[in-house]
């Protein structure tokens, strides 16, 4: 049969070493005079942000600030920063910071102009369509980690915190109009920021490549992903001023969240439910689910892992890329197991529903049931 997909690559990107400073030209280029800047608390008053704001501020687009965002974003998050659009009367969002800044600065401004509630857009089938495409606002994301990728996505992550689930809203124009990636606003994260977002776009990268769906082109870009985490994150994390394996970093994120749309598995399945519920760190946890997942996988996957492990640089084959993947986590002190992440006497049966809901499941080489998900989660917990 011939091969049939549907393939959507990313935006306009402004990629480099103090390429913040062309945020006006971004507005102007998005048509956005009145930008809300959307993070995360934790970056609220951090320098690169006070920066960010003097530049807006310097160009005469004012200093707007909403840092009402948790690690991981919810719906009342999303009530609050609608309000703070409408009552700024804003017309544009720059979306900053880590995954949790860039995917709710997103959904705030595809929200802000609709009538009908967010979980009405979720990821299903063509529920996209049910948006009123006209009243959607532009939003322009500046990453400050290396990780998520959510700058070059069409979708953001919400958490339902009355369900205790994370839901993937989505709609094409969600798509950033254009990107800044200044590895300069990377450099001052804490070391474990580092290695978890960096573990994360290795995750994006592994299970895009595991994915039996057919996109060739992402496909290759997950290989180059993933060579490029495993030469350039023990760099940045040893040197976090070294902008070269920070830039490079920036590059394997935004070609994780790109490879992906070939599809996510069993890795972010288990994670999701469990960020949900227990409020772990993504990349973190999914670097802690990933040994479990490649042994689940390994009759559908060993072959092309064993086609270019030399390529990148592993010997053994999947068995060797296997070691590596625990030699890896232990070099940045991942825990093996999620009660290193403070995660004690979980709701499995739940966790099991969770992930059994999860749009993830799709991706993965082996169809995921009931039962082998309780296994995954035995192992990993």
């Amino acid at each position: 049969m011939t091969p049939t997909a549907n393939w959507s690559y990313p935006t306009a990107i402004r990629f480099g070493a103090g390429r913040i400073s062309e945020l006006p030209q971004a507005c102007q280029v998005a048509g956005v005079k009145r930008p809300l800047v959307v993070t995360d608390r934790g970056l609220a008053q951090m320098p690169i942000t006070q920066k960010t704001l003097d530049i807006l501020e310097a160009a005469g687009l004012g200093r707007s600030l909403f840092a009402d965002v948790d690690p991981n974003p919810n719906e009342k998050n999303l009530v609050a920063g609608v309000a703070a659009f409408k009552a700024g009367n804003h017309d544009g969002v720059i979306a900053f910071g880590g995954g949790s800044g860039l995917d709710l600065g997103k959904i705030v401004a595809f929200m802000a102009g609709q009538s009908r509630p967010v979980w009405d857009f979720e990821d299903i089938g063509d529920w996209w369509t049910r948006a009123d495409a006209d009243a959607i606002f532009p939003n322009i994301a500046v990453p400050t980690t290396a990780g998520t990728g959510s700058e070059v996505g069409r979708a953001g992550v919400l958490t339902n915190s009355e369900t205790q689930e994370k839901k993937i809203i989505f709609h094409p124009k969600i798509l950033p109009s254009v990107v800044i990636a200044d590895p300069e606003l990377t450099v001052g994260m804490p070391s474990f920021i580092t290695a978890g977002t960096g573990l994360d776009a290795f995750a994006h990268c592994v299970e895009a490549f595991s994915s039996p769906h057919y996109h060739p082109m992402s496909q290759g870009i997950a290989i180059e992903g993933m060579k490029l985490v495993i030469d350039n994150l023990p760099v940045a994390y040893d040197t976090p001023a070294d902008l070269t394996a920070r830039a490079n970093m920036m590059s394997a994120a935004m070609m994780g969240a790109t490879a992906f749309q070939k599809g996510l598995g069993a890795i972010h399945a288990l994670s999701h439910p469990i960020g949900a519920m227990y409020h772990t760190h993504h990349g973190t946890t999914n670097a802690v689910c990933m040994p479990a997942v490649l042994q689940l996988n390994a009759d559908k996957i060993r072959d092309r892992f064993d086609q270019v492990s030399g390529y990148l640089g592993i010997t053994g084959g999947f068995g060797g890329f296997c070691q590596f993947v625990d030699d890896f986590n232990a070099r940045f002190q991942i825990p093996k197991r999620l009660a290193g992440l403070g995660i004690e006497n979980p709701d499995i049966d739940r966790l099991v529903a969770g992930a059994l809901a999860d749009p993830s499941c799709g991706g993965n080489p082996v169809e995921l049931t009931r039962e082998n998900l309780r296994h995954l989660f035995e192992a990993v917990l």
